[in-house]
C-alpha cells in the first residue's frame, strides 16, 4: 500500500498567517515553514504559479523541512494558458505563450527554480492545473503531449477545470491520455451543484502517483471573491466519506496526497489535521489556539485567483 501524505495548498496563504495558527516564534518565512512540517508531510507550493520559482528559495525550503517531506508545485501560469501579467516576466519577455522563444526561455526558468527540491528528492509533484475553456478536443490533446516532452521524468499531476474531461463520454479517453503519457488525474471534492462542477472522479493513471484536492463546497465556485471560492469548512462526516476511496487508491499507487484548497484562514489546516486523524486512527499534535473567527482579509489584485 502506497504512502498517504496529507497536507495544505498553501502554508503562506495571507488568512493563514493571520489567523494565530502560527505561534509566536514561528511567524517569520523560516519559522513558518518548519512549523507546518512538524505537522504534515506535503504542501503545495501555490505561489510557483504567480511568480517563476527561484531555485535559492527551494534550496532554503529543502533545507529547513526534515526528511522525507515533499513539495508539490504548480506549474507556472504561463504554463497551463492561464493570463500572466507582464510583471512577472524573466528577462522583460512578453507574456505570449504563443512564441516558442518565450516558452523556451520560461520553461527553462521553471525547470532551474524547482531543480534544487527534485536533487534533494523532495518534488512530490508538478500540477498542471489547466483553466475552465481547456477543453477536450485535438489541440488540448497536442498540448498535453508538449508538456509530457517538456516533463520527461518528471513526477506530473493534471486537474481539468472544464467538467467536460470527466463526463461519461470522454472519461475513458482522458484517463487514457494522461496514462500514455505517465500523468496523474487530478481527483477533486466540491461541490456538485453547478454546471462547471468537476465530478469527483478518481482514476489511477499513473502507478507512482494519485493526488486528491479538496476545494471545499461552496456553491460560489466560478464566482464571486476569493473568499467566497474557498470559504467552507469541511465537517467530519464529509471527509469520512473519502475514505474508502482514499484507501483504494493508496493501494494501487506508490503515493497518495490529500491536500486542502479551502485555505480560508484556519480551514485547510483544520480539515487536514482531521483528515490525518480519521486515515490513522490516531490523534494528530495539538493545534495552536487559534483567536476568534474573524473574516479572511481581502486577496491581493491577481492573488489565487485560480485556486
Amino acid at each position: 500500500m502506497g504512502e498517504i501524505l496529507v497536507g495544505t495548498c498553501s502554508w503562506t496563504d495571507r488568512a493563514l498567517t493571520g489567523s494565530g495558527w502560527y505561534p509566536p516564534g514561528r511567524r517569520d518565512a523560516e519559522g513558518r515553514l518548519r512549523h507546518y512540517a512538524g505537522r504534515f508531510p506535503v504542501v503545495e507550493v501555490d505561489s510557483a504559479y504567480y511568480a517563476l520559482p527561484d531555485a535559492r528559495t527551494s534550496t532554503l525550503w529543502a533545507e529547513r523541512t526534515p526528511p522525507g517531506f515533499v513539495f508539490d508545485v504548480k506549474a507556472f501560469s504561463l504554463l497551463t494558458g492561464h493570463p500572466t501579467r507582464s510583471s512577472v516576466m524573466p528577462d522583460g519577455l512578453p507574456a505570449d505563450p504563443r512564441d516558442p522563444t518565450v516558452l523556451d526561455a520560461v520553461w527553462a526558468r521553471f525547470t532551474e527554480g524547482i531543480e534544487p527540491l527534485r536533487a534533494a528528492g523532495r518534488l512530490g509533484g508538478v500540477l498542471f492545473q489547466f483553466p475552465p475553456w481547456f477543453r477536450p478536443g485535438q489541440w488540448a490533446g497536442a498540448f498535453l503531449r508538449e508538456c509530457a516532452e517538456r516533463t520527461a521524468g518528471w513526477p506530473i499531476s493534471v486537474e481539468f477545470r472544464h467538467p467536460g474531461w470527466w463526463r461519461r463520454e470522454w472519461a475513458d479517453v482522458t484517463a487514457a491520455l494522461l496514462a500514455r503519457y505517465g500523468m496523474t488525474a487530478v481527483a477533486v471534492d466540491m461541490t456538485q451543484s453547478l454546471p462547471s462542477s468537476i465530478p469527483p472522479v478518481a482514476p489511477v493513471t499513473s502507478p507512482r502517483l494519485s493526488v486528491v484536492r479538496f476545494h471545499g463546497r461552496s456553491a460560489s465556485w466560478g464566482t464571486g471573491s476569493k473568499e467566497d471560492r474557498f470559504r467552507y469548512a469541511y465537517q467530519e462526516a464529509e471527509l469520512a466519506e473519502w475514505l474508502p476511496r482514499l484507501r483504494s487508491l493508496s493501494g494501487r499507487v506508490d503515493a497518495l496526497h490529500v491536500l486542502f484548497n479551502n485555505c480560508c484562514g484556519t480551514a485547510a489546516v483544520r480539515a487536514a489535521e482531521t483528515m490525518q486523524r480519521l486515515l490513522t486512527g490516531a490523534d494528530t499534535a495539538p493545534a495552536a489556539p487559534a483567536p476568534p473567527a474573524s473574516p479572511a482579509p481581502p486577496a491581493s489584485p491577481g492573488s489565487r485567483s485560480t485556486r
